[in-house]
Order: structure tokens, then sequence, then C-alpha cells
């Protein structure tokens, strides 16, 4: 299963494009963002959600590391919206949730696609560092949330343990719990083929113009 979403804007062209495997051994190169830590965020996501993850951006004048994160998080979240469908139409429940880490860090996240845009974000007073590997923490922070703008789902984050100032740990612990919660979500159970994440069903709106 293989779904491509392209999002343009005056500012942006990002274009991702997931599938479900077998695994691409070249597929990390596709992660090319020109930041090399969100690179390796996306990487523990692949991972851990056993998704291939390709990644292409384009910028106009004013290459912006919040624009090239938030964006890529919207359409990294339709294209996982888009997925998430089809797999619910198969039997996966739409919601999961799970624990990473490493070393001395650890994180927990829950996730649901209910068409419910929502993040909470808690480091549980935990140092978190302005800035970790040539980018700043509060544009990871913006790539969870435009997540949950495009996926319309909600995401809960804590960060459970982690030293102070030791922010690549804490932030892959982060990145791979989320990823593995993505992978809980998109498990198929054939009972479950076609039914909603949430006992309220599917939602539908009528709209009158007058």
């Amino acid at each position: 299963m293989e779904i491509t979403v392209k999002r343009k804007t005056n500012e942006s062209l990002m274009v991702v494009r997931v599938n479900d495997g077998p695994r691409d051994p070249e597929a990390k190169k596709a992660l090319n963002t020109a930041l090399t830590f969100y690179n390796h965020m996306m990487e523990q996501i692949a991972w851990r959600a056993e998704l291939n993850i390709y990644l292409e951006t384009e910028l106009d004048h004013f290459a912006l590391n919040h624009v090239i994160c938030e964006d890529l998080g919207i359409t990294f979240g339709k294209a996982m919206a888009a997925m998430m469908d089809k797999k619910q139409k198969l039997g996966a429940p739409g919601y999961g949730f799970s624990y990473g880490n490493i070393d001395e860090s650890m994180a927990r996240s829950v996730i649901g696609f209910e068409k419910r845009a929502y993040l909470e974000l808690e480091f549980n007073g935990i140092v978190v560092p302005e800035s970790v590997e040539g980018i700043n923490s509060e544009d990871l922070v913006s790539f969870l949330e435009g997540f949950v703008q495009g996926a319309q789902a909600t995401l809960h984050i804590d960060l459970l343990k982690g030293r102070d100032n030791h922010g690549h740990h804490q932030w892959e612990s982060i990145f791979r719990a989320f990823g593995d919660s993505l992978r809980q979500a998109m498990l198929i159970r054939e009972w479950r083929q076609n039914m909603a994440a949430g006992v309220a069903g599917e939602i539908t709106y009528d709209i009158e113009e007058n």
C-alpha cells in the first residue's frame, strides 16, 4: 500500500510518500530535508512504524527550518490519514499506544485517528534543550503540531524520563514511541473491517447553502 501527498504553498512544495513495505534499504537516503537531526527523527518514525518514508522539499527564497518542519508535518499527517482510511477498511483499529526508550530517556505516545486534531505534549519537568543537533526543539514541536492538523488525529506524548540537556535521547525516545504507536494503529484485525476508531463511528456533515 502506498500513499503520496503533495502540498504546495507560496513558500514551499512538500512531497511525502509512504508505503508499508517490504523495507526499502535505500529509503533512508530519501530523507533529505537538509536538517540532519530532523531526518534522523523521521528515520525513527519509519523504523518503528514499519513504513518506508520518502520526503521531497522545495522552498522559495526563505529556507526556514520552521516551514520545513511544520509543512512536512502537515503533509505527513495527510499521508497517514489517507493510509489509515485504507487500513481501517481492512481492519486496523486506528488507535495505538506505545513506549519508546533509549538509554536514560523514555517517552509514551497515545494516538487516535478520530477526525479530532489535538496535540498534548508534556515534558513533565524535564529540561529539554532549546536546540539539539542544530535544530530548535520548537521546530520539532511544530512538526508534531503540523502532523495532528494534517492527520486530524489526537496525539498525547509524555517524556517520562531523561537527563537535563540530553536532548538527542529525549527527542529520540519521543519519536520512537510516536512511530510505534502509529504501527499499532495500523495493525490489521479482520473482525474490525470498516470500523471506525471510536464508538461514535464515521463522522458525516450535511451542509446547506441558501
